[in-house]
């Protein structure tokens, strides 16, 4: 952990907290918590800060903390994103919070096997403590948002305006001419990235999302798994920003 993330309500109204789960071993053991000794803290959603430990045992950290006065800014990236299989998405789910993205979308396209919705890890239970790992690692507060949409064509017809209000909107296909890095070199807001599943999009697709603001981009010829393809673009879009 590069970050010491806590929820509003177990903060104190003197600032005081007490951990006695696996962040208290994390300190314990890992970064050799002792009295006087700071580490870096945070509110999900809420401001960084510092935490000084005031009590230091095998199983329980207390600590006193102070905060920023503004929480970070949130990230300006969206993923639209084919529901993959499960064990892809388990792995996912730290990557897209470290990498800075604010609301994750899955969605259902052709090649989506009807099944992947039924995997317990759309279930806030689970991907939740995910997502504060990768934010933990990253060092940021910025919880993404998660919601599922079982239908494409509703999602992009009716919802997506009130998810993701305007902005670039992005859609990955191999085929494309336009580089992604290229496509997002003078955009300052919010840009909305949509991913397909293995084998992309199909035609019917591809056209719906375009119709609706998407520009077709990509990384070259090669054929890339789900995984590798969502870090990889996200990694490029964040590069070409100014």
């Amino acid at each position: 952990m590069n970050l010491i993330l806590l929820d509003a309500g177990e903060v104190a109204t003197d600032g005081s907290v007490t951990l006695e789960d696996a962040r208290a071993a994390h300190i314990v053991r890992v970064l050799g918590g002792e009295p006087g000794q700071t580490l870096r803290i945070g509110i999900i959603d809420g401001p960084l800060g510092t935490g000084t430990l005031t009590a230091v045992s095998n199983t329980r950290v207390s600590l006193t903390c102070a905060f920023a006065a503004a929480a970070p800014p949130l990230p300006q990236l969206d993923l639209l994103l084919a529901l993959p299989r499960p064990k892809v998405l388990r792995r996912l789910w730290a990557q897209l919070a470290a990498l800075g993205v604010r609301r994750i979308m899955l969605t259902n396209a052709e090649r989506v096997e009807r099944n992947y919705f039924d995997t317990h890890l759309l279930e806030a239970r689970i991907y939740h403590p995910l997502l504060v790992e990768g934010l933990q690692q990253a060092r940021d507060t910025r919880l993404p948002i998660v919601s599922v949409h079982r239908q494409l064509k509703v999602l992009v017809e009716d919802d997506l305006d009130a998810l993701v209000g305007d902005g670039l909107r992005l859609v990955a296909d191999h085929r494309a001419a336009l580089p992604v890095i290229d496509a997002v070199r003078h955009q300052t807001g919010r840009v909305l990235l949509a991913v397909g599943p293995e084998g992309g999009w199909n035609d019917f697709e591809l056209t719906l999302l375009q119709s609706h603001g998407f520009t077709p981009v990509g990384m070259g010829p090669r054929t890339l798994r789900v995984d590798t393809a969502c870090i990889a673009l996200i990694a490029a879009a964040g590069l070409g920003r100014p």
